[in-house]
């Protein structure tokens, strides 16, 4: 909010309670997280012809707000960044920034997202499908299956989750149950994948139809991977930007990026992270992030400083393009008439 140009724009903050409630706060609020606290009780409201937000109390004389021009989204996880919000903007005809719903939901779910690139040609890590129903009936002929697919370590994740909440990196046996356990709190499609010793490189990426990626970055975790406690509590993960790596691989890593990117028909931006193996040196995709930790020292915009394009003005470019493909969303036919067929 800070960054924005208050001569080009009046922002508004409105929060989402955990309890789902929404609330418009004031603008001239810091910080805007105040919004969830103080702000007015409203009703989003999916009717194109009327405001984006109504008061929830309908006896209220004070006045609906302003029309909104634009939506920036900043909300992670579940209900913010999985499509259904997304679903909520698309049927009121509201211009929004990042990915609409199908990429936005793809996005989400590392399953059909590694299924999708997997088709694309772009390498991902092995994995298997468990479903929570199939743990919860058969947990030794899930064990069973993942001693026959992979060896030890592996890492046992909620298909449909993000900031590393509810993975593990299971090293024996008696590790995997813990691990299936936990992950099944959180979703019910789970996914174990093998485990290799790999750099952890992300790369961001601009643009709707003609994206562009920035400059690769890399991280080096305090703990043994890049989990919940390593990103928000635990200091001592190191951040580099640019990573230091060879022109071919920056190169390939940039269209690998753009390639994933399209595959899911993401819009405005979104974050690719990368395993590259040590070893062996092959670059895998690991996921796409449709909406990137935000703020100017997150990855996503450290790259892009990084790549020359300040923060102020990576706000101002995702707003123009939110603009730009509500823009085109508009130019889509919604009615057949038969007689203008002919």
């Amino acid at each position: 909010m800070k960054a924005l140009d208050r001569g080009k724009y009046i922002v508004l903050p409105i929060g989402i309670t955990r309890e789902g409630q929404w609330r418009l706060g004031d603008r001239a609020l810091d910080p805007p997280a105040k919004a969830l606290e103080t702000g007015r009780l409203m009703t989003p409201s999916a009717d194109p012809s009327g405001p984006l937000l109504v008061p929830a109390d309908l006896r209220s004389t004070r006045s609906t707000p302003p029309g909104i021009d634009v939506i920036f989204p900043v909300l992670h996880g579940t209900f913010g960044e999985d499509g259904t919000v997304q679903g909520l903007l698309e049927m009121a005809n509201v211009p929004y920034v990042g990915a609409g719903v199908l990429a936005s939901a793809t996005g989400m779910d590392k399953d059909v997202m590694k299924r999708l690139f997997r088709d694309a040609g772009l390498s991902v890590v092995p994995w298997i499908l468990v479903l929570r129903s199939e743990w919860k009936r058969e947990p030794a002929a899930v064990t069973q299956r993942v001693l026959r697919e992979f060896d030890f370590p592996v890492f046992v994740k909620p298909a449909n989750l993000g900031s590393s909440v509810g993975i593990s990196k299971v090293h024996n046996r008696a590790e995997l149950a813990p691990a299936l356990n936990l992950a099944a709190r959180y979703d019910r499609k789970i996914i174990v994948e093998r485990g290799i010793d790999a750099r952890e490189i992300e790369c961001s990426v601009l643009g709707n139809d003609n994206p562009g990626a920035s400059l690769p970055g890399e991280v080096l975790p305090i703990n043994e991977f890049y989990d919940y406690e390593a990103k928000y509590i635990k200091e001592g993960s190191e951040i580099i930007v640019p990573a230091k790596l060879p022109q071919f691989r920056v190169q390939q890593i940039r269209d690998f990026a753009v390639r994933a990117f399209t595959t899911l028909d993401c819009a405005g931006m979104a974050r690719i992270d990368f395993l590259l193996d040590r070893k062996w040196g092959r670059l895998y995709v690991n996921e796409l992030n449709t909406i990137p930790g935000f703020t100017p020292i997150s990855m996503y915009a450290k790259m892009w400083e990084a790549s020359g394009v300040p923060y102020s003005k990576l706000l101002d470019r995702l707003i123009m393009l939110a603009l730009e493909r509500h823009k085109e969303k508009l130019r889509t036919q919604l009615r057949f008439a038969p007689s203008a067929a002919k």
